[in-house]
């Protein structure tokens, strides 16, 4: 872009940032822009600027490259419980192996959140964006190896590291990447926020969906699993000229906005999100190993999955826009944390003829309570430093304690052989999250 291009595209951002106090106007779905994209950098002096492009084509080519980054983000997950039973076996996995495969990730996804913002700092937010797709595309090349000279045993390590540096490497694209799309895209807001959304959504699916057809086409699940790391790659090589044209400038950081940690209202809505993290988790880890164990074949259990994960990307587009036209979301808040309560009971313990009327509760259920949870730091703060604050108290405890999810679901599978307890895990989380969703939806603001 030329100096006045730059200009211009920093008073769109600016003005777009005085809409009405946080980055929105009032329009329904700006109300979901503003809940879903938080600038993590807004804490920093001198201002993080917009990305430095050429042209309106070089414009859109970004775009392009930020949607490719979200469409790789959530098939690390899905993607491993899609052929879990096969990895287990043939690279005879120890049962506590498998327990921490399904939940490092998600804690990595809350331990390295509050590190992102401190990168871009130093680096600047594409730069560790470009690293954190390099480092993504490492952990998933590496994730199948078998370093044990032939042994099948010999896949263990090469899948934990690989499996951690992912997790790390998406925990750092979660925190700046919505900022970045809001900050470049203040005029398109709208399209970018539902594009970048949809594309997460679409990496969840699209691991569930494919990669035990994979396995079937190949006969082997290190192909299934190496396959993922092509998009990436793909993806590491676009970006790149984008990001290395960035001049380094070097911000502190000035903390604004009340203290969140302080605030019974921001723990409300944090709870909310562990509880709510703690089944979103589980379903992408657990949903297909439950349904083959219930005698659901591989590629029936992955499609079932990815149909569940389209109906959330329904329930993320129209819960935030129905939520914020209420005086207050403890209704809203309470139906969709039951919702998604009992479509996970149900695919455990349900009729297997209903299967899919289970999944799709629990699809639509799922996606519309993370979106509500989301929406929180928009409605529940005044100011758009203090919802990054809450935005971050979010995804480090969230994510973090939100893991135990996960990990409560695999001990109890390896402590009776049987997903039957996991049922009542799950009927317990949806209670409690309906108590919080309720408490966290009343008409009150943090601080």
């Amino acid at each position: 872009m030329t100096d006045a291009t730059n200009a211009e595209a920093v008073k769109r951002r600016r003005g777009a940032a005085s809409g009405d106090g946080q980055g929105r106007s009032r329009t329904g779905s700006s109300l979901v822009e503003a809940g879903t994209l938080v600038d993590a950098e807004i804490d920093e002096l001198p201002p993080a600027e917009p990305t430095r492009v050429g042209s309106r084509r070089a414009l859109a080519y970004l775009g392009v490259c930020l949607v490719l980054i979200g469409l790789n983000l959530r098939s690390v997950f899905s993607s491993l419980s899609a052929v879990l039973p096969e990895v287990t076996s043939q690279a005879a996995l120890p049962g506590w192996s498998v327990v921490v495969l399904t939940t490092v990730p998600v804690t990595l996804l809350g331990v390295f959140a509050p590190l992102a913002p401190v990168l871009a700092r130093r680096f600047g937010a594409e730069r560790v964006l470009l690293g954190a797709m390099a480092l993504l595309t490492a952990g998933l090349l590496l994730r199948p190896v078998d370093i044990g000279s032939g042994q099948s045993a010999g896949h263990l390590p090469a899948l934990l590291v690989g499996t951690a540096a992912c997790g790390a490497a998406i925990a750092l694209c979660n925190v700046l990447l919505p900022g970045l799309v809001k900050r470049d895209f203040p005029h398109r807001l709208g399209l970018m926020g539902g594009l970048y959304t949809t594309a997460i959504c679409a990496s969840a699916a699209l691991g569930a969906g494919f990669t035990y057809p994979v396995y079937t086409a190949t006969g082997e699940w290190t192909k299934a699993l190496w396959v993922w790391a092509v998009p990436a790659a793909v993806v590491l090589l676009l970006f790149l000229p984008v990001a290395v044209r960035q001049g380094s400038v070097r911000h502190q950081a000035v903390r604004d906005g009340v203290n969140v940690w302080r605030s019974s209202v921001a723990w409300q809505v944090t709870i909310f999100m562990v509880l709510q993290a703690m089944m979103s988790f589980s379903g992408f880890a657990w949903l297909a190993p439950i349904l083959r164990e219930r005698g659901v074949d591989g590629a029936t259990a992955g499609l079932i999955v990815a149909v569940c994960i389209v109906l959330q990307m329904l329930g993320s587009l129209f819960a935030p826009a129905l939520a914020a036209r209420f005086r207050d979301q403890r209704a809203i808040n309470t139906v969709v944390a039951l919702m998604t309560g009992s479509g996970f009971v149900l695919s455990i313990l349900g009729p297997l003829d209903l299967i899919w009327v289970w999944a799709g509760l629990l699809g639509l259920g799922q996606g519309s309570l993370t979106a509500c949870a989301l929406t929180l730091i928009m409605l529940r703060t005044r100011d758009g430093h203090t919802a990054a604050h809450l935005s971050g108290m979010m995804q480090g405890v969230g994510y973090g304690v939100g893991s135990t999810g996960t990990l409560m679901v695999g001990q109890l599978h390896q402590a009776t052989g049987s997903f039957v307890p996991a049922g009542v895990l799950f009927m317990v989380v949806g209670v409690l999250a309906a108590v919080f969703g309720y408490r966290s939806g009343r008409n009150r603001y943090v601080g």
